[in-house]
């Protein structure tokens, strides 16, 4: 094992994101302390962190008005110069992708990139990677020198309770970054959710370019609202504006995990597939029955999937319904 893992979290609010706890699992599992460099929010959260398993808080702060990476990549810098740790563990948000590829020019190391799953050999860190749309994994060994920079994909970890006290916290204030630190964030724009985020969702109700057209794609959202998750999209129907970004699930979108999958018009395209594949149960609906999409479902139904949509959307909005008076449960 490793003696020390440190993992980057970024924190909206008083709780740390559901990305950094999964990277605090995924560093439990390879190293014997963790602690975290806490990105943002109200105060640290060293209760809900000192229960997944970290040691030691390092509270960076906000970055206020200024661009976060080149400050936070300082303070990492800072940090393993200071406490050298094996491994410096990143989510692969945009914050993270930035982050990491400035820490690796500071200490000279190469970046680990989209990594889905990790382990230890002889107490050298091998990293596996989702290859050609998820067909195949690669593992990698790092030989260099540490600390290994990994990047994790969202959802290749499960973020569990480890039992630990509360973490203890100090202080590490961002740095300058000098000329780097000159971008200033001009603006921002929050999201603004009727129901569960698309990472988070216990169901996730999906379409693609089965649906036929972008008036259809309000069926998704009603059913989603209705089972209270959160509709999801192929790349397909995005790049057709059918779909805001936000909802793209696969390679180049969001990765989900949820309970149930609901995929109403997607073919199943290997980079989608990436995204989802992690679902316990997937129910789909297309047309055409050799969809590679049924491969991976539990449940699939040949058949016109705006028309399944509608006939499933009355049913709950019915009087009496599974979707009306009882919360839909």
């Amino acid at each position: 094992m490793l003696e020390l893992a440190l993992v980057l979290v970024e924190q909206a609010g008083p709780a740390p994101s559901s990305d950094g706890l999964e990277l605090v699992a995924a560093a439990r599992g390879i190293a014997r302390r963790v602690e975290a460099a806490v990105l943002g929010g109200e105060g640290v959260a060293a209760e809900t962190l000192g229960a997944h398993g970290v040691a030691c808080c390092h509270e960076l702060g906000g970055a206020g008005e200024s661009l976060p990476a080149p400050r936070v990549a300082a303070a990492l810098a800072q940090l393993v110069a200071g406490s050298p740790p094996g491994a410096v563990l990143l989510a692969s948000t945009t914050t993270g992708r930035d982050v990491a590829g400035r820490l690796s020019a500071r200490l000279d190391r190469p970046v680990l990139a989209n990594v889905v799953g990790m382990e230890l050999e002889a107490d050298r860190i091998v990293v596996h990677n989702s290859a050609f749309g998820g067909t195949l994994l690669v593992s990698t060994r790092y030989e260099g020198e540490d600390p290994a920079i990994v990047l994790v994909r969202p959802k290749s970890f499960v973020a569990e309770e480890a039992g630990g006290q509360p973490a203890s916290v100090v202080q590490a204030p961002l740095p300058g970054a000098g000329a780097a630190g000159s971008a200033r964030v001009l603006e921002r724009r929050r999201q603004e959710l009727a129901g569960p985020a698309l990472e988070e969702a216990a169901v996730v109700v999906a379409g693609g370019r089965g649906l036929g057209s972008a008036e259809h794609y309000g069926l998704v959202e009603r059913l989603a609202a209705l089972l209270h998750g959160a509709p999801g999209a192929s790349r397909a129907i995005v790049d057709a504006g059918w779909a805001p970004y936000a909802c793209q699930v696969g390679q180049t979108g969001k990765t989900v995990r949820p309970d149930v999958y609901l995929a109403f018009g997607i073919s199943g395209a290997m980079q989608h597939l990436v995204g989802m594949r992690g679902a316990r149960h997937v129910v789909a609906v297309n047309k055409d029955p050799a969809a590679p999409i049924f491969q991976l479902a539990e449940l699939g139904v040949v058949g016109d999937a705006p028309d399944l949509l509608r006939r499933l959307v009355a049913r709950l909005e019915a009087p009496g319904g599974a979707g009306a008076g009882d919360g839909g449960k």
